[in-house]
C-alpha cells in the first residue's frame, strides 16, 4: 500500500458526475484491504467491507476477477449510476482495467471477497505451482 491506497489503485477522488447530482458514496466506513501477493505478474487482494463500506472511487490499471468468499450485495457506482450486484458465496466475474467505480456493501452483513489483477496474462502460462 502507498499513502493508504492500493498500490497500483488510483487514490480514491470524486466522480464529476456523481459530484453534481450528490449521489457519490460518502466514505464513512472505509473497506479494509489485505494484499496477499503482489508480484511482476499478479495482486491478489482480499478486501472485507462492513455493511456501508465503501471502496473509494478508483479505476484498475490492469483487468481484474473478483470471486466472493461471502455472499451479499454489490453497490455499484459508475459515476452516473449506481447498480445493486446480488452474488453468491464462490461466484466470480471480471473487468476490463480503466473503468471509473466505487463498490459499497450493500448488505445488512459484513461481506469479502479476493480480488486478482492480471498485471502481465501472457506470463500466467509460465508460472509453475510452489
Amino acid at each position: 500500500m502507498q499513502n493508504g491506497n492500493v498500490k497500483g489503485v488510483a487514490a480514491p477522488v470524486e466522480a464529476p458526475a456523481a459530484a453534481e447530482s450528490g449521489m457519490a458514496f460518502t466514505c464513512t466506513i472505509p473497506a479494509s484491504p489485505t494484499v496477499q501477493q503482489d508480484d511482476d505478474t499478479l495482486r491478489i487482494t482480499r478486501w472485507d467491507f462492513e455493511p456501508g463500506a465503501v471502496t473509494g472511487w478508483h479505476s484498475h490499471g490492469w483487468p481484474y476477477f473478483v470471486v466472493m468468499l461471502v455472499a451479499g450485495t454489490l453497490r455499484i457506482h459508475d459515476g452516473t449510476k449506481t447498480t445493486d450486484v446480488p452474488l453468491a458465496q464462490g461466484q466470480a466475474y471480471m473487468r476490463p482495467a480503466g473503468i471509473q467505480h466505487d463498490v459499497m456493501n450493500g448488505s445488512d452483513h459484513p461481506i469479502a471477497f479476493v480480488e486478482i489483477e492480471v498485471k502481465r496474462p501472457g506470463a500466467l502460462a509460465e508460472l509453475s505451482l510452489p
